[in-house]
This record gives structure tokens, C-alpha cells and sequence, in this order.
């Protein structure tokens, strides 16, 4: 479509309108009094408070954060360095490794966590956030890896080369030089990675302990008895903690400019 063309204002309208409508839906029946997600009957915040006397629910979110940030933790320092590495070295055999690297995103996620299953029974593991910590890690990397080695084929390597030069080491020219300007690839890889993470079911059921949950397996297994609009209550509160983390961002970034 012409960038001038009359119909491209409402093409563009039409596709925010269809990818926004059911987040705006969730919102206005997280304030609905009836339980049926059908018919609005009336303004409420009952399902606000059934939330925070819910301590399943919230104990699955702090579950789900705490594995969220620790396995991008682990996933930035892995994917960062096998980045490096891989842009540094010359072998016949690099492409087979960078497509081994990204191979835990090809792989189904059933697969993928029936392997892991079957791993850690072999390994004697007890399921529970060591397994699901490691478990996402695995799939991650890959997301922060890519990120991260796009952004190094972009640098100049006389860069890191002009302080070697100048006497530093190798690791104060990485420190110095190389990791503030992969910085934001591997800000952005990792909260790509973090979403992954707070969203995954699949992998999550299959290396998940007895006794732990998650926040997607607690909305998962809810299914059998019927979602409470708690749930897009509590959707709305993740939004809105979303929307004011980018505001204050924003803020900072252009306060920095």
C-alpha cells in the first residue's frame, strides 16, 4: 500500500484495533460484577479484592517473577558470552554451533520438555524451581544470544581493538569498551526473554515440582473449574505495572537527552 494513500490511515487503524481489542476487553471485565465473562451488569473491584485474598494466586506470581528474573539473570551472562564467542572465532564448524545455539526455539515445546523431563529424572533432580530455573534458562538463551550477535556484527572491532592497543587487557577492553555497547541488545534480549518466561505453560508442566506453581499452570489448571474475571483482574494490574515501567523509562531516556 502507497504511504499517501487514502486507505492507509484505516488499514493501520483497523490492525492496532483488532491486536488491542482484547486487552481492552480483559480490562473492562476485570471491573464487571457478574462472574460470567458474557454480559457486563455492572461497575465492581470485588475481583480486585478476591485477588488479594487469593494467596494461591499470588504466591504463583511471585513464583513466576522470581523464576522470571533469575533465569534471565543466568540467560544474559550465558547468551552475552556465547555471543562473543561466537563472533571471535573463525572455525569451518561456527555456523553448525550458531545453529545449534538457537535450536532450543525450533524444537517444539512438548519435545522440548519431555527431553528436559527425562533429563532430570536421569540426573536423580528433584522437580521444582532448580529444574524450572533450569528449564527456562534453556530456552532463554537463544533470544538474548541473537539479540547480542546482532548487535556485535554491527560494531566497529577496531573499537575494542584501538584499547588493547592502548594497553588494556582483554578483559578491561570487554568491560571498558565491548559491554556498554552491547548493553541495550542485551537489555532488550532479556525482556524478551523475561516474557517468554512469565508466559510459559508447556515446558513448565513437564519439569515443574508437586508442591511449586506458576502463574500460567495456575491460570492453566483453573480451566477444569471455570476463570474467574480475578484473573483479568490481575492481567490488568501486570499491564499496568508494564505501562508505568515504559513511562519512567521514557521519562529517564529523554531526561538523559
Amino acid at each position: 500500500m502507497k504511504k499517501n494513500s487514502r486507505f492507509a490511515g484505516f488499514y493501520m487503524g483497523l490492525i492496532f484495533f483488532l491486536m488491542y481489542l482484547p486487552i481492552v476487553v480483559v480490562i473492562v471485565f476485570s471491573f464487571n460484577e457478574s462472574k460470567l465473562p458474557v454480559k457486563f451488569t455492572g461497575f465492581s473491584l470485588k475481583w480486585y479484592q478476591e485477588l488479594i485474598h487469593d494467596r494461591a494466586m499470588l504466591e504463583a506470581l511471585v513464583n513466576s517473577l522470581i523464576l522470571g528474573v533469575l533465569s534471565c539473570l543466568v540467560s544474559a551472562v550465558i547468551g552475552t558470552l556465547g555471543a562473543v564467542g561466537l563472533s571471535r572465532i573463525h572455525w569451518k564448524s561456527k555456523g553448525a554451533l550458531e545453529y545449534i545455539s538457537i535450536l532450543p526455539l525450533m524444537i517444539p515445546e512438548i519435545i522440548l520438555g519431555m527431553v528436559l523431563m527425562a533429563f532430570f529424572y536421569m540426573l536423580n533432580l528433584p522437580f521444582g524451581m532448580l529444574t524450572l530455573l533450569i528449564g527456562h534458562t534453556v530456552f532463554c538463551v537463544p533470544y538474548i544470544l541473537m539479540e547480542v550477535k546482532a548487535r556485535l556484527a554491527g560494531m566497529d572491532p577496531a573499537l575494542e581493538e584501538a584499547a588493547r592497543d592502548l594497553g588494556a587487557g582483554p578483559f578491561r577492553a570487554f568491560r571498558d569498551i565491548t559491554l556498554p555497547l552491547i548493553m541495550p541488545a542485551v537489555i532488550s534480549g532479556s525482556l524478551l526473554a523475561f516474557a517468554m518466561s512469565m508466559d510459559d505453560v508447556v515446558i513448565s508442566i513437564f519439569v515443574n515440582g508437586p508442591r511449586l506453581s506458576t502463574l500460567p499452570i495456575k491460570v492453566y489448571t483453573q480451566l477444569k473449574t471455570g476463570v474467574t474475571p480475578e484473573i483479568n483482574a490481575l492481567c490488568t494490574i501486570l499491564l499496568a505495572a508494564t505501562l508505568i515501567i515504559f513511562i519512567v523509562y521514557s521519562l529517564i531516556t529523554k531526561k538523559k537527552k
